[in-house]
């Protein structure tokens, strides 16, 4: 990408990204991380329902069909709306790390229009780690892997521990995503990586 900014250049020193051993097998569907997600969550009447799976090395795909709801300009996808499905695409990406990171910076180039009732497919990998910092990419296009390039993106995660969300979020949405069953094995999978 042309024009990015520094925060986004992985330094002379960082790692090439490393696949964990106990990441989802490629093709394999990797879920909501949490129910009420806007992004890939299934409870979200009016979210994007995002569903990425795994794909080789430290890279996946993902997809969402533009819904009405999603519109800004008549009949177009909201920008915004399209950056969020980007954040959400490149988050994934940290399953595959086995890490718990949050969007530092996302820088988002948008090329064309994304018609309502089209799909979004959206390619991203990890680039680079330099300690708690994770550099990824992804493209999305529209209609499917060979279609015209709609959206791209540049970001930076940073890697926190599992405290980040008790501390900082609401105690009634984290009391729930701790009582279900599926989250707390979520975040016993992380455990295991100090």
């Amino acid at each position: 990408m042309s024009g990015t900014s520094a925060a986004l250049t992985p330094p002379a020193d960082a790692l090439a990204p490393v696949r964990h051993p106990d990441a989802p097998a490629p093709g394999e569907l990797l879920g909501a991380h949490y129910e009420q997600c806007f992004g890939c969550g299934g409870e979200q009447p009016h979210g994007l329902h995002l569903q990425a799976r795994a794909g080789e090395g430290v890279a996946l795909t993902a997809e969402f069909t533009v819904r009405a709801a999603h519109q800004g300009a008549p009949g177009l996808a909201h920008g915004g709306l399209l950056t969020t499905a980007l954040d959400e695409t490149l988050g994934s990406l940290n399953w595959l790390l086995r890490t718990i990171a949050v969007t530092g910076r996302l820088e988002t180039d948008f090329v064309r229009p994304v018609p309502v009732d089209t799909v979004l497919h959206l390619e991203a990998e990890v680039t680079a780690v330099a300690g708690r910092k994770i550099y990824s990419r992804a493209t999305g296009r529209i209609g499917g892997p060979d279609g015209p390039v709609a959206v791209r993106a540049q970001a930076l995660f940073i890697e926190v521990k599992v405290d980040h969300f008790i501390d900082n979020g609401r105690p009634e949405e984290i009391q729930a995503a701790m009582s279900d069953p599926d989250q707390v094995r979520r975040a016993r999978a992380f455990e295991v990586n100090p």
